[in-house]
């Protein structure tokens, strides 16, 4: 996959980051949003004819949308999108203040992108749209319970939106990325397993991308786990 113009969002810092790094040494020009311009700016610094910047946050919903049709813009198009940008924390307490921030980026930010993107691409005629959810969307979580259901929520938004490309004839690829556990500092459940090398994580979702694939769990043994915890028994998940 090269000479492609791809948007990342959120990719400040970790799989975001990485991966428009390895889209970049691939030979691709990489448009890259986020909150902390100065990190934006320090990715961009490295090559500095392969990267464009804009900085804001996908939860200022009135807003997205100008962003991104300025960056396309200075881009000179878009051929690929992926909404990296996501958060969520352990609220074993049900602090509400907490679970709102989760819902603000998991779904508001993320539908505003999500729903920009289709549209785009719709207009154009073709296009590729990528999200980073996650394999805790299966199921739901006491320690994290708005992490869970957001994440469940961007899944099937996801599906509804490849449903809806489907219907219309609409020339649009829906990628779904699942991870399991991540070296980066999202990674914040008391107890972890298999955790990938965020390198190893980020070449496997660029050979998804590539391939246009639309579901994929990273790393690939995340598939299996995936598939225990879907059907796992509710009364032996409730004990987890």
């Amino acid at each position: 996959m090269r000479n492609k113009k791809i948007i990342i969002i959120g990719a400040s810092s970790g799989i975001g980051r990485a991966l428009a790094e390895i889209l970049v040494s691939e030979g691709n020009i990489v448009g890259i949003t986020g909150r902390r311009t100065e990190l934006l700016q320090d990715l961009e610094a490295a090559q500095p004819d392969r990267y464009y910047v804009r900085a804001f946050d996908v939860t200022d919903t009135d807003g997205c949308a100008d962003h991104l049709d300025a960056l396309v813009s200075t881009m000179g198009g878009v051929d690929i999108l992926v909404i990296s940008a996501g958060g969520g924390d352990v609220n074993e307490a049900l602090d509400f203040a907490v679970e709102q921030k989760i819902i603000a980026l998991n779904v508001s930010g993320f539908t505003c992108v999500a729903d920009w993107a289709f549209n785009h691409f719709k207009a154009k005629g073709h296009g590729h749209l990528a999200a980073i959810s996650s394999i805790a969307g299966i199921r739901g979580s006491r320690q994290a319970p708005a992490y869970s259901a957001t994440k469940a929520y961007q899944t099937n938004y996801l599906q509804g939106l490849r449903q809806k490309a489907h219907k219309e004839q609409a020339a649009i690829t829906i990628t779904d990325i699942r991870p399991g556990f991540v070296d980066t500092p999202m990674a914040k459940s008391p107890v972890k397993f298999w955790v990938a090398p965020i390198d190893k994580a980020a070449r496997q979702i660029y050979q998804a991308l590539r391939k246009r694939k639309k579901v994929v769990h990273i790393t690939k043994r995340w598939q299996l786990i995936a598939w225990i915890y879907k059907w796992l028994p509710g009364r032996l998940h409730e004990r987890i």
